[in-house]
């Protein structure tokens, strides 16, 4: 209530970049105030429960909802983040080199449709700066993602050396891994997500993962980011490369070109759309690539979740875990709590005594 009534209408009659900046810099800020974080965690976080707690790619999560990629790109708010109630988060999407990304304005709301239209760019300050944030992180909460990207001015047959340059620098830093090639604001990205170029470069980073495993000891989840905007002989072709590669898991999906039944004045701007209108695409990617794998393929379902109905649709239909980032911006971190609660009283109602009996329920 406290966002909803006092935050919101504050923010929301700013310009979307700046208040952007605003609650990252009051997170980070909140985090090093003594006895803020704690207070965060009073007022948002969501207490561990077994039935929702989930193991996968060698790491705990504490919670299944977790913030999807573009919010906190540089890692400033980690501390932040990890006291509203979130049970694991990705930073980035990160380049090698930092870049100012696109041109402002590059972030719209559109509040008939409880949507976001960004064409950000991969605006970072750079794998380095990422690192030493997070070397200077004293404890973390939760498991945190490293998204990885190439620079923009990387031509494509070279983007396999940027992803390798994130790794390298982020290995000791992230608890897993994820690669982009599905961001439509980058020229070019999306192609990497067909023909021979999409195994060339998951082999390469593939490789370079390995190194760094031999290298530090310890083994780490890669996982690869796609698109909706897809053909469902495109979805195949990818799914099969990306299982083919021996990756770790996928995260479905990233934002969509699409404007279809939108009702805002600023449908028309370019850039990926996320929230609501996205949800039911989403969903239909997780479901084929499920179906596909025999749920044998880890899914990050993400897309336009709201609600616990949202989430939970996307776990029957084979997420084991989701994210939310469109949700956060609209509804404030009382989200988190909203949909925890939900999921357990769902999963009770189906007679699920733990989140993973839940996963693909829609397929048996």
């Amino acid at each position: 209530m406290l966002y909803r009534h006092l935050g919101k209408p504050i923010f929301f009659k700013m310009d979307p970049e700046t208040a952007h900046h605003l609650v990252i810099s009051g997170l980070n800020k909140a985090d090093l105030v003594p006895g803020g974080s704690a207070a965060m965690r009073l007022m948002y976080g969501v207490p561990e429960t077994a039935d929702l707690a989930v193991d996968l790619f060698g790491v705990h999560f504490p919670t299944p909802v977790g913030l999807a990629a573009g919010l906190d790109k540089n890692a400033e708010a980690v501390g932040g983040f990890s006291s509203i109630g979130f049970g694991f988060m990705e930073v980035g999407t990160v380049t090698p080199v930092g870049q100012p990304g696109n041109d402002s304005p590059r972030l719209f709301r559109l509040l008939p449709d409880k949507a976001l239209i960004n064409r950000m760019g991969f605006n970072n300050e750079g794998a380095e700066a990422m690192a030493q944030r997070l070397r200077k992180l004293k404890k973390r909460r939760i498991p945190v993602a490293v998204n990885i990207g190439r620079n923009k001015v990387t031509p494509n047959e070279l983007a396999h050396e940027d992803y390798r340059q994130c790794i390298r620098t982020l290995y000791p830093y992230g608890d897993f891994f994820v690669v982009n090639i599905s961001s439509p604001n980058t020229p070019d990205l999306r192609s990497l997500q067909h023909g021979s170029e999409l195994a060339h470069l998951l082999a390469q980073v593939k490789e370079e993962m390995a190194l760094q495993r031999e290298k530090t000891g310890e083994a780490k989840g890669l996982l690869v980011k796609i698109a909706p905007d897809v053909s469902d002989a495109e979805l195949e072709y990818m799914v099969h490369t990306i299982t083919e590669a021996g990756m770790d898991g996928i995260i479905a999906t990233n934002t969509t070109l699409s404007r279809e039944g939108l009702q805002s004045d600023k449908a028309g701007e370019t850039g990926g759309l996320s929230g609501q209108p996205l949800r039911e695409r989403s969903t239909e990617i997780i479901r084929s690539i499920y179906r596909q794998t025999g749920g044998k393929l880890p899914i990050i379902g993400s897309g336009g979740i709201f609600t616990a109905r949202e989430a939970y649709d996307k776990i029957r239909a084979g997420a084991s875990l989701v994210e939310i980032y469109t949700a956060l911006i609209y509804e404030g971190p009382e989200v988190n709590r909203r949909i925890h609660a939900g999921l357990r009283q769902l999963l009770r109602r189906d007679g699920f005594r733990h989140l993973l009996e839940a996963v693909g329920a829609d397929h048996h």
